[in-house]
């Protein structure tokens, strides 16, 4: 991989992290707010998409870190 593709996956990387922090934390918001509606199930689930992009964070930023140790 060229130094011009890999400064794009970088970027990419960091937009797709900080773009899944906003979205974990909107699911969270609204898991909170079905709760308040009584709606139980599907608080859980929402909480299940926002723990689950938490794991996709964790990936990314895995993939992140080895990009940076390959420079």
């Amino acid at each position: 991989m060229d130094q011009v593709e890999k400064g794009k996956l970088r970027v990419l990387l960091d937009y797709w992290i900080e773009h899944n922090k906003e979205h974990g934390e909107e699911f969270r918001e609204w898991a909170e707010k079905a709760r308040g509606l009584g709606e139980t199930a599907v608080h859980d689930e929402l909480m299940e998409a926002y723990r689950e992009i938490g794991k996709v964070n964790s990936l990314l930023l895995k993939a992140l870190d080895r990009l940076k140790e390959g420079e």
